[in-house]
């Protein structure tokens, strides 16, 4: 509700949109708190050199569809005939935020940076039991995806009329508004959209590969076809489709189109994919590290990626001032989490990265860093997110004794005996009450530049929880698991 257009607008490789709403919180908790308060079981082995075990720590999937094996006591099935005007079945998939639109964009891009904090940290997730969790929640999405995907030249990328969802304030299981249907096609192209599922399709394939290689072979065809469709048929789902402006708005596809790229030729090892990359520095720099060195495309990824590195050092000569007073990197008010926890995972895995092959430092304006520096900054990071912050409280709810109480989530804020409709429901997101259920790791959008956050169901800006910020945390908190574990393949 009160989607800020501007806030959302660019999904490059800065990897800094999309939640997993409540569905990746679930493994985003569960992990934090092992961190924390210690836990018996080891990691299975990690590759070389491994690290030892930081203990530390999600609980709400919110998914949509038939629930299976569902956990939550105030979630029931929802959005079941959702695609029956087009006679599919895109009942799964996942509501993008607070609301009940499913949005193929945001929904992709969960799916690509789940799968990439999957391959990366797969041991670290089984170490403290969230590995099968995190590939279910995976696995809801690509259905979903698979689905939406009918034929070569069509993908339908959103489910339900946003001017109609955010007039209303009700339980996704009592929904009674029409549930529209928009698609990308020959005639409409939207290359920024079906980029972003080609991505998710080709890196979830990568993660199922060894599991079901069916189902991976199936999601690598389906990548294939919309990598082709959307760099045939060009054009911006923004200009094309002019209403998904105000919610997910695109300044161009160029970056999608390499994100794209870079994950078809991680899946494939197919050269004519890595002609198509001029961008997405952290991923492809795993290729220099890893088996690509001597290839100039490549080394210059790498000297990006260490240039963005650089940048995010404090102590660096090149650092960013654009941080709050107690360091958190801050580059807009409207969802303010979301740099710097894309930021902290991608120093993360940059750092182990070096570790994993042995590279002794990082040099920045001729000052050196070592792994341990990125580190140290991507727990700075999640430890202001966790509650090392002037207001002492925690932005992933649940979590520690103070974190938000009136997240502007619409399931979390209605009693599960109430019976609401369309507006009625209103009196609930309108209420002085906390919320009756607890949203537990659900990531909420984080402070002002001033540190400050106005606990308010009304306060979109701060308080409503994404897939996409959720997606990354789980990414970045699984990479604190252990000190260091990059692997050296995805294959």
């Amino acid at each position: 509700m009160g989607k800020e257009s501007n806030s959302r607008g660019f999904f490059g490789w800065f990897l800094v949109l999309v939640i997993l709403d409540l569905a990746v919180g679930a493994v985003v908790y569960i992990i934090k708190k092992k961190l924390d308060h210690g836990n018996d079981n080891k990691p299975t082995p990690v590759p070389d050199p491994p690290g030892a075990i930081d203990h530390r720590g999600g609980d709400c999937f919110v998914a949509a569809g038939r629930l299976v094996d569902n956990k939550i006591s105030w979630r029931e099935d929802s959005a079941l005939t959702d695609g029956s005007e087009a006679k599919l079945d895109l009942s799964k998939g996942m509501y993008d935020a607070g609301d009940h639109v499913k949005f193929g964009f945001p929904m992709a891009f969960t799916a690509t940076v789940l799968s990439w904090a999957i391959l990366e940290y797969r041991d670290q997730m089984e170490a403290v039991n969230q590995l099968e969790p995190a590939q279910q929640s995976l696995k809801w999405i690509t259905d979903f995806l698979l689905n939406a995907h009918p034929s070569q030249n069509v993908l339908y990328i959103q489910v339900g009329d946003p001017v109609t969802d955010y007039k209303c304030w009700d339980r996704p299981e009592d929904m009674t508004e029409k549930r529209p249907l928009t698609q990308v096609n020959a005639s409409v192209p939207g290359t920024e959209v079906a980029a972003e599922t080609a991505a998710a399709m080709a890196s979830a394939s990568l993660v199922f590969k060894t599991a079901d290689s069916t189902y991976s072979s199936t999601l690598l065809t389906h990548a294939k076809q919309l990598f082709t469709f959307e760099d045939n048929n060009r054009g911006s789902y923004s200009e094309k489709i002019p209403e998904v402006a105000t919610y997910y708005n695109s300044i161009g596809y160029g970056d999608e189109l390499l994100w794209a790229a870079s994950w078809l030729f991680h899946a494939t090892a197919d050269q004519s994919y890595l002609e198509y990359v001029t961008g997405t520095q952290v991923l492809l720099s795993r290729l220099s590290f890893f088996g690509a060195s001597g290839n100039s495309v490549i080394e210059n990824y790498r000297k990006s990626a260490e240039d963005v590195m650089c940048g995010l050092l404090p102590k660096s000569p090149t650092a960013t001032s654009s941080r709050t007073a107690s360091g958190l990197i801050w580059v807009s008010e409207w969802n303010s989490l979301q740099h710097p926890v894309a930021s902290a995972f991608l120093a993360a895995l940059y750092g182990d990265y070096m570790l994993t092959t042995q590279t002794a430092k990082l040099t920045c304006g001729g000052h050196s860093f070592e792994p341990s520096d990125l580190r140290k900054f991507a727990k700075s990071q999640a430890d202001y997110v966790l509650g090392s912050n002037p207001l002492k409280m925690s932005f992933l709810v649940g979590y520690g004794d103070k974190y938000p109480q009136y997240v502007h989530h619409r399931g979390a804020s209605i009693p599960v005996d109430a019976t609401t409709g369309c507006t009625d429901g209103l009196q609930w997101l309108n209420s002085t009450k906390s919320n009756p259920n607890v949203a537990v790791g659900a990531l909420v959008e984080g402070p002002f530049l001033n540190e400050t956050f106005v606990d308010s169901r009304n306060n979109t800006m701060q308080t409503e929880p994404t897939t996409y910020n959720s997606a990354v945390i789980v990414g970045l908190l699984s990479s604190l698991v252990t000190t260091s574990s990059a692997v050296k393949s995805f294959g």
